[in-house]
């Protein structure tokens, strides 16, 4: 396969991943508010709401719950955290959000396993 067919294959298999980690925050009660968010400092997978309480989700989709967990390094911290600090910037009642930065992990044959605060800003 080309390096054209793998990221192409990459690109495919990350937005499954994104779908089934946004059915499963969603059937736990949080509306998904973004997906796919892009600034020129980051990007983020997955936003969702519940209450006060916003969620920057990155997905993993690994073959183990560590190896995902293991994926996400300092500078995807950083990434992410920028962008979600211009996201938030950007909303009208920031003054009354909290982030918190969760992780879900698509794993082979099983349902998305959530980690809540998986990383700290």
């Amino acid at each position: 396969m080309s390096d054209r067919g793998k990221r192409h294959e990459a690109y495919r298999r990350g937005h499954s991943a994104e779908r089934l980690a946004a059915i499963a925050l969603m059937l736990k009660g949080y509306r998904i508010i973004g997906r796919r968010y892009r600034t020129r400092l980051g990007e983020i997978d997955l936003i969702a709401r519940r209450g006060d309480v916003i969620l920057i989700i990155e997905v993993k989709a690994r073959a183990t719950l560590q190896q995902a967990m293991d994926s996400v390094d300092r500078q995807t911290m950083r990434r992410i955290e920028a962008a979600a600090d211009q996201w938030l910037a950007r909303q009208p009642d920031h003054e009354r959000l909290s982030l918190r930065f969760d992780l879900v992990a698509i794993l082979p044959w099983r349902w998305p396993v959530h980690v809540p605060a998986a990383f700290t800003a």
